[in-house]
């Protein structure tokens, strides 16, 4: 077989955004050997597009906030799926995650007393994202990684894990190749940590980068864990709509927080038109008040722009379905008509929003603070992944933890814009502590060269299937799973569409075995591409057979033949595995009962 590299450490960490810097930061101060591993170069991770904000009941900017109200927002958001457990962590622990932060050097944006800023989003009562401008993923990665690289972690950047090592029920490991010689490593480990990010890439429009090929999902799946809740998938409202190129580029929730706007090509606020009766005594009644209100009175309402993001991203789809979008297929969102409510309404949207104001002046040409952007729906993030233990992270599979995106839990039916980086921290540094007290106890394992030998045979595979009449182009299946995705399994869903789609899945993942790469192993996209393709068909059936049993509609996931909300399917999470015969198995399971604390915290909140 292929020659290979082995390396060896107590914790590896498969991921190098927020939540795989955190947990690696969390075990390497618990004395442990942490390795690190990342597909791309170490500073380039998703989460820098995180923009908005982080959030955490701070409560500096109104006083009334406290982990309660953020505990019940997260679990209303969330239409009450939510892992109780993990709700009521993050909510406790994110303050002292936003101050450990800071701590170590991240510049947050500050009130006029020197606290910590924080800003109004989708869904949250009050403002409650600590922010730097709309960069705050980027200061996240820095400071993390700034502290990081002094704690004796072994990076290893440009590496695509292909497989995770089993001894046994337990974990031993992970084999990977790097990207650019194609040379196998093999990494022995007593814990694994998955932070791998989420799916986007299986859809055909989304702000997530080209590293979110579900890899997590389905190397976790592969080796025998649950994944669950995969039906929900978040379609941001807003993301670039022109030029073609850059569709479906994050358009941050940070623009409607600090006053942007959504109107149709009537010039219309047509957010107005549609208010859930949950949140109508919460919301402005009129565009002066919405407008007071992200100025920063707290004793005004949200601005129906704020609402939770499944809701805006429907009421924009509505609005292109009824004629009244832009010409480009999205809607308007406006934030230079603040300069009717502040004199220095250019230089505000300049300081609070410098990312927005460049992404459209380079990409788009147009200037936000004098002209509308058109936005609209785009592929954003999966409620849905590993199944995980609300205290420890740990997965069904011992020895294997997750966080962050790749791990489900936390947001339920719909995620609260912020909370997922909150949710990194939180939870990375959670992982971190457990996967070393499990790897301090149970020691190192044995790893099965057998196991090895059979991933690195099936990885080269698509050099061999190269000269085969029947070969396969792996970019066109890539691209057509893209558009079954889009087209069957997106925002507005039904049954005839999602069966469909896995029809068309079975037969994808059939091209899928012919799939080939030319030339050799170095500098080869199209190899990766071949390997990428089985993380990509996994969680694309799994959103598509959950979504399927799912019969009614519940935050991001929407049925039009089945529109209503029906309370019997309130009790239960969707739980996928891989069954024996190697095909996908579903399940459902009840939500464990919450304490009665807690239950009287959500009903003195509504």
């Amino acid at each position: 077989m292929a020659e290979f590299t082995t390396f060896e450490h107590d914790v590896l960490v498969i991921g190098a955004g927020g939540a795989g810097l955190r947990a690696a930061i969390e075990a390497s101060a618990c004395g442990c050997r942490v390795g690190l591993v990342c597909k791309s170069l170490l500073g380039k991770a998703h989460t820098v597009m995180a923009e908005g904000g982080m959030a955490a009941a701070l409560a500096n900017v109104d006083e009334r906030d406290g982990w309660r109200v953020h505990f019940a927002d997260t679990m209303r958001g969330g239409q009450y799926l939510n892992n109780w457990r993990m709700a009521e962590l993050h909510a406790k622990e994110a303050p002292d995650r936003v101050r450990e932060l800071e701590s170590w050097g991240a510049v947050f944006d500050r009130t006029k007393e020197g606290r910590i800023l924080q800003r109004n989003f989708g869904g949250h009562q009050y403002p409650r994202l600590a922010h730097v401008g709309d960069r705050t993923g980027l200061e996240m990665i820095r400071t993390l990684q700034d502290h990081g690289i002094h704690q004796g972690i072994d990076v290893h950047m440009e590496v695509t894990v292909v497989t995770l090592l089993k001894d046994g029920q337990r974990i031993a490991g992970a084999l990977g190749y790097d990207r650019e010689r194609g040379r196998f490593r093999l990494y022995r480990a007593g814990a694994v940590i998955l932070a791998t990010g989420g799916i986007g890439k299986a859809f055909k429009v989304t702000s997530n980068s080209w590293e979110y090929t579900g890899d997590g999902h389905a190397l976790a799946y592969d080796a025998g864990a649950d994944l669950k809740d995969m039906e929900f998938v978040q379609f941001h409202p807003t993301g670039m709509v022109w030029p073609l190129s850059v569709r479906g580029i994050l358009v941050t929730e940070g623009v409607r927080g600090e006053g942007g706007v959504l109107r149709n090509s009537e010039g219309r606020r047509f957010m107005f038109d549609d208010i859930p009766d949950l949140y109508k005594n919460q919301t402005a009644d009129n565009e002066e008040e919405g407008w007071r209100y992200v100025i920063g009175d707290k004793n005004a309402r949200r601005p129906p722009e704020l609402l939770t993001r499944d809701h805006v991203a429907r009421c924009i789809v509505r609005e292109i379905k009824a004629g009244r979008g832009s010409p480009h297929g999205g809607v308007y969102l406006d934030i230079g008509w603040i300069k009717e409510k502040i004199s220095n309404a250019e230089e505000h949207i300049k300081k609070k929003l410098p990312s927005m104001h460049h992404q459209f002046k380079q990409l788009a040409g147009v200037d936000i603070t004098r002209e509308p952007m058109e936005v609209g729906p785009t592929t954003h993030y999966v409620m849905g992944g590993i199944d995980v233990d609300g205290d420890t992270q740990m997965s069904t599979v011992p020895g294997l933890f997750a966080a962050g995106e790749c791990a489900a839990g936390l947001h339920g039916a719909n995620r609260l814009g912020g909370n997922s980086l909150s949710d990194l921290v939180v939870f990375g540094k959670r992982a971190g502590e457990y996967a070393a007290k499990f790897a301090k106890e149970h020691g190192q394992p044995t790893v099965d060269q057998g196991q090895a030998d059979d991933a690195m045979r099936d990885s080269l595979a698509p050099f061999d299937r190269a000269a085969e009449s029947g070969a396969e182009n792996p970019y066109e299946i890539q691209h057509t799973l893209q558009d079954l995705m889009q087209n069957n399994v997106g925002i507005v869903r039904n049954e005839e569409e999602m069966a469909a789609a896995l029809d068309g899945i079975a037969k994808l993942r059939g091209r899928a075995k012919h799939a080939s790469a030319h030339g050799h192993r170095e500098y080869n996209p199209g190899w990766h591409t071949c390997v990428d393709l089985n993380n990509l068909l996994t969680v694309a059936e799994g959103v598509a057979r959950s979504a399927l049993e799912r019969t009614e509609s519940r935050g991001a996931h929407f049925r039009e033949d089945h529109p209503e909300k029906v309370s019997d399917w309130g009790q239960w999470n969707l739980i996928l595995r891989k069954g024996t015969d190697g095909a996908m198995q579903i399940e459902r399971r009840r939500i464990a009962e919450r304490p009665a604390e807690l239950t009287t915290i959500i009903e003195e909140m509504k």
